[in-house]
């Protein structure tokens, strides 16, 4: 007997998908809101930064596991992983090409921030959190990548939500 996510067709399937994804990130926000508002906000940053140590690289595992990405795949495996985030069906990215060893990636739209702003709140400072997010992302891909934040709030952001720099020898 089927299960009822195994009769849905393409189309539910992808919106299901996205509601995955939103659930997830909501649960996110729940979860600091009541760390920030138990403990205050710098100890909600500094759990929220252990929990995405850990989260990153089981969500980089999975993601090469899933798609028989290979172990030390460098720059271009990261890449292909990055869009199979839970973020990019949520949010609006994109990666390109500096040059060879040199992947620049930009988070154009941020659901997150768009919501604090439509809220008329300050951008949330997420620097330090997505620092150790994505370089422990980047390095469960292949350890010879070096991460490094252009632009995450609190930085004062333009065009984009934040810039991540992908480097490898």
């Amino acid at each position: 007997m089927k299960t009822t996510i195994q009769k849905l067709s393409r189309e539910e399937l992808l919106a299901l998908l996205e509601v995955y994804a939103k659930n997830w990130l909501a649960h996110d926000g729940c979860w600091f809101l009541a760390a920030e508002e138990k403990y205050g906000i710098e100890k909600a940053i500094e759990l929220d930064t252990k929990s995405w140590e850990r989260f990153s690289v089981a969500e980089a595992k999975r993601i090469m596991h899933a798609f028989r990405l290979p172990k030390n795949g460098g720059l271009r495996m990261l890449e292909k992983a990055l869009e199979y985030r839970l973020y990019a069906m949520v949010n609006k990215q994109e990666a390109e090409w500096e040059n060879e060893h040199t992947l620049i990636f930009h988070m154009r739209e941020c659901r997150v921030q768009q919501a604090r702003r439509r809220k008329n709140l300050p951008d949330f400072p997420c620097k330090p959190v997505g620092i150790v997010e994505y370089s422990q992302f980047a390095r469960t891909i292949d350890p010879r990548i070096t991460t490094r934040c252009i632009s995450c709030p609190p930085d004062t952001v333009t065009t984009d939500f934040c810039t991540w720099e992908f480097t490898m020898p």
